[in-house]
């Protein structure tokens, strides 16, 4: 895990999409958060000792979806051959939520996300203010066609975590609301049944989706469900 120090940083875009205005000032306690996203096979660990559904029969991954990446083989949750490393998708929030307890951690906020992403000086991509390039971030490229995570080291923020622009959009633990974000104004309840935020982009977005204030305006993000371009990363 990598520490983001305690302080402010400027949160959101001027320029951007209506869900990402306006710009405005978060204060937060230092965090530490995941270097990369969780893996295929990382979380087959995780279905082994937990299986894909919860107490209550709640949701934790859409094994049978197809877009899934992890199945049985030989009476064992393992990751397809060849997508190991890749980062796990179908994953649900809740699902996303309770891998990361088992590990001790959280999921992030959206605001520890987006430092995290932009460091402190307001940067549109995690390396700065370039346009993305593929030597950089997993974009505009076909269906399902993810990277496994931590190949574009050039793409790294200020702070030297990966994969935070494209592959795969990533839940954060906050509800998906208007900005100014407020830690203390519900968005962060567990117990909310609202559209959970993911950040990010993927691999199926364009560039300008893929920006570290992009919260995914029109994406589909039912927090029941997994999808096949939501993938996360923990904190702590």
């Amino acid at each position: 895990m990598i520490e983001i120090p305690a302080g402010p940083f400027r949160m959101g875009s001027d320029n951007g999409n209506v869900d990402e205005r306006p710009v405005h000032e978060v204060n937060l306690p230092t965090f530490f958060i995941d270097r990369t996203p969780v893996t295929n096979a990382q979380f087959a660990a995780f279905l082994e000792v937990r299986s894909p559904r919860g107490p209550r029969n709640v949701n934790y991954f859409d094994v049978d979806d197809r877009d899934a990446r992890i199945h049985r083989h030989d009476g064992r949750w393992k990751p397809d051959a060849g997508y190991e490393q890749h980062p796990v998708v179908e994953v649900t929030w809740r699902g996303a939520r309770e891998y990361c307890a088992w590990q001790g951690k959280r999921l992030p906020t959206e605001a520890e996300w987006e430092k995290a992403a932009r460091g402190l000086d307001g940067r549109r991509f995690p390396w700065g203010n370039a346009p993305p390039d593929s030597s950089r971030a997993r974009f505009g490229v076909g269906y399902n066609a993810t990277l496994p995570v931590g190949t574009l080291a050039k793409g790294a923020s200020p702070f030297g975590v990966l994969d935070m622009s494209g592959n795969v959009w990533q839940w954060v633990s906050s509800v998906y609301r208007g900005y100014p974000y407020r830690m203390d104004d519900g968005r962060e309840s567990l117990d909310s049944t609202e559209p959970r935020a993911t950040r990010g982009g993927s691999h199926d977005w364009p560039a300008e989706g893929i920006s570290t204030t992009s919260r995914g305006h029109n994406l589909s993000r039912a927090p029941r469900s997994g999808h096949h371009n939501i993938g996360f990363r923990c904190a702590r």
